[in-house]
């Protein structure tokens, strides 16, 4: 519910949409005839109130303006139709190994890149895609890493789980459970340590929530006083196990003890977008906090599971028609007159167009080179014989 509403004369004029690129921020952007109208800051609540453990939680009161209003709806709706795709491609069997797919969770991306900026870093688990693209990864980037192409981000040899775009102070997605914890806790040591001022994201999983080395973490995150933000992505299932059947305690955000939590409507993006300006300042000056964003995922835990034995359809469809966040940032824009419904179909058409694009793109690079297969393993200079796997005959030398 809105707590200014803005009049009908102030209504939005046609909106125009960028040309296509293959710019992810330039997918994202959009402008409008009236800069006067689509600057106009107006104050929206979150839809439930914010939990804090340790701390104050931050006002529900939300600024935005109906630009941002409507970045957010085609981000989301970008990630969405990518997420949608990578599915039928992975039935194709043009993608293959894991593959976690992020549809239902877009606002903890979006929301969170609304709040920071790219000297701030993020890492997180393995369901990484969207994270990619809103760190201003392209489509063409993730869809070739997809399907193990060179143009791939991380060259088309990461795959799924490991998109990295180091450039924009993304350090990837992680396969094993858990492990980018330390990893977000150390890269958080440097930027104390060389006195930056800029803090980072340090997301994981409801399943990843029992790990040992989340705890030992963030143990020493708390004793040095560290810029970082975990941010449990709290989903309600570790692979297919309810929370409740693997976590006595699953109120993530009390998770630190002595560490201050917040618990934040993961599927509203406003909601996240004030919470991760809240917890940047925070860190700044006290050390670590934990964000549990109330979230869901609307596939399976990867493309092997159908998320259907564990959980009803009903489940499924009630989250769908009642906590969307496209939906409800839809509703928003509607209801304050900043385009019609006819302007937010024609930009879900777009962002198919994009998409559908972007494959075409994709499916045209080549694949690694079989050389790329010794590289980034062993340090240059010391020099490395491999064997064939009968151990005797010797097929490369590398230098």
């Amino acid at each position: 519910m809105s707590l200014i509403q803005l009049s009908k004369n102030q209504s939005l004029h046609a909106a125009l949409l960028l040309p296509v690129t293959n710019s992810v921020g330039a997918h994202l952007r959009r402008h409008f005839s009236s800069t006067e109208t689509d600057t106009r800051t107006l104050t929206i609540e979150t839809s439930v109130p914010y939990t804090g453990h340790k701390l104050e939680p931050p006002s529900r009161s939300v600024e935005t303006t109906q630009k941002e209003l409507l970045t957010f709806f085609r981000e989301m709706s970008l990630m969405r139709r990518m997420e949608i795709a990578a599915d039928s491609l992975y039935k194709a069997k043009l993608i293959r190994g894991f593959c976690h797919l992020y549809d239902g969770q877009e606002a903890v991306a979006v929301g969170m890149e609304a709040a920071i900026t790219k000297k701030d870093n993020v890492i997180t688990a393995y369901r990484d895609h969207c994270i990619y693209l809103a760190r201003g990864g392209t489509l063409v980037g993730a869809f070739a890493e997809l399907m193990g192409r060179r143009d791939g981000c991380s060259k088309g040899k990461g795959g799924s789980m490991h998109f990295y775009k180091k450039d924009s102070g993304f350090y990837g997605g992680h396969g094993i459970v858990g492990a980018q914890t330390p990893l977000g806790c150390g890269l958080a040591f440097a930027q104390k340590y060389l006195k930056e001022e800029h803090v980072t994201f340090t997301l994981y999983g409801d399943g990843a929530a029992n790990q040992g080395q989340l705890f030992e973490a963030l143990n020493m995150a708390a004793l040095w006083d560290l810029p970082v933000i975990l941010v449990c992505e709290n989903n309600h299932y570790g692979m297919g196990t309810a929370e409740w059947r693997a976590a006595k305690s699953p109120a993530y955000y009390k998770r630190g003890d002595y560490v201050p939590g917040l618990k934040v409507d993961g599927m509203d993006v406003l909601a996240v977008k004030q919470a991760c300006k809240f917890a940047k300042e925070h860190v700044l000056k006290n050390g670590p906090i934990i964000l549990e964003m109330d979230t869901y995922r609307y596939h399976g835990h990867s493309m092997s599971d159908p998320g259907s034995t564990y959980r009803t359809r009903d489940e499924i469809s009630g989250i769908r028609q009642e906590r969307d966040p496209i939906e409800r940032v839809r509703k928003l824009i509607l209801s304050h007159d900043f385009a019609t419904e006819k302007e937010l179909k024609d930009t879900e058409k777009e962002v198919r167009k994009e998409v559908d694009d972007a494959i075409a793109q994709a499916k045209e690079s080549p694949m690694p080179d079989p050389s790329e297969l010794f590289t980034n393993v062993f340090v240059k200079g010391l020099g490395a014989d491999a064997f064939g796997v009968d151990r005797k005959e010797i097929r490369t030398v590398l230098p």
